[in-house]
């Protein structure tokens, strides 16, 4: 057998790794465990080392197989790259691409279009993740990732998608029984849905009046109050809809609640830090059709929306 690198393994070796065991492995290259197992060992005998440290459920890399890994996936970038070169939008989007989005906005948003993205394109294949903060760019576990607000990662591309506001609401008969909040300190005396996500400071709501959005306007920070918190958005909409108090939540969330008259639109001459969506990858994926055509698919169905 021929000693060195074989470029045919690069793929193998980074889909391996992104499976995160032998078995997941061969789930996804549609081949037998053992199939997988071999050509690892085959690898390995001929670069002389060992790349993965294997258990029997989990597998880990060697310093050598991370270093194998890292240009491994900069070799395949620029492979791509350059064949986004030279086809340019002639080029059909396929391959694996891995999508990380938060709960709510995933599941009711990201998840329906991604369904309608892979009819158009059948020859991509989709890993959908949904978690409550994005991973950070550098972990390398997503090719794309829909998130509210700009990240403050540098080395991250982010793309504005769709503008998206907060607001607050509530139900017509938790506002009928407590009365309805004229000022944003009024929120003091009321029973205040919290959620807990991200890096957000918890339990303080900023308003700022929106007659002097432009005029360097003063904000105002309130410390809200209430016995209900949880961390996903579609428990906490639902907490709001069953009359237990009032919500600070997105607007895409709940605008077909305040269009039925479920809920309603309060202190609407305040306004919050917008939380627009951002398409956020990696430099490397700059040029990858597939993360380019999701993108513009997505941002297209969200303008309409």
């Amino acid at each position: 057998m021929s000693k060195g690198i074989n470029p045919a393994d690069l793929g193998f070796f980074s889909a391996l790794a992104s499976s995160g065991s032998l078995g997941s492995a061969a789930r996804e290259l549609g081949i037998t465990t053992a199939a997988v197992s071999k050509r690892l060992a085959q690898i390995e005998e001929r670069l002389g080392i060992s790349l993965v440290n294997r258990t029997t459920r989990r597998m880990s890399l060697t310093p050598e197989g991370e270093v194998y890994l890292e240009h491994a996936r900069k070799i395949l970038g620029e492979i791509e790259d350059m064949e986004h070169i030279l086809w340019g939008s002639t080029q059909t989007p396929k391959g694996l691409l891995r999508v990380n989005a938060t709960l709510g906005f995933g599941r009711t948003q990201i998840a329906p279009l991604i369904s309608d993205f892979v009819k158009k394109y059948p020859q991509v294949d989709i890993q959908l993740q949904l978690s409550v903060s994005p991973p950070p760019i550098a972990d390398d576990l997503y090719d794309v990732c829909f998130r509210f607000g700009h990240p403050p990662d540098s080395r991250a591309i982010a793309r504005l998608i769709a503008p998206n506001k907060r607001i607050l609401v509530a139900s017509p008969n938790y506002l009928k029984k407590y009365g309805e909040p004229k000022t944003p300190n009024d929120l003091i005396k009321h029973n205040c849905i919290g959620i807990r996500q991200g890096d957000e400071a918890y339990g303080l709501w900023r308003f700022a009046n929106s007659k002097t959005r432009n005029n360097n306007e003063r904000t105002e920070d309130i410390k809200i109050r209430g016995n209900l918190t949880t961390n996903d958005g579609e428990i906490a909409v639902n907490w709001a809809l069953d009359n237990q108090g009032i919500l600070l939540r997105a607007e895409w969330d709940v605008a077909r609640y305040i269009k039925s008259g479920r809920l309603v639109h309060i202190l609407e001459n305040y306004h919050t830090p917008d939380a627009d969506i951002y398409a956020v990858y990696s430099q490397r994926h700059k040029a990858s059709a597939r993360v380019n055509a999701l993108i513009e698919f997505v941002s297209k169905a969200l303008s309409k929306s």
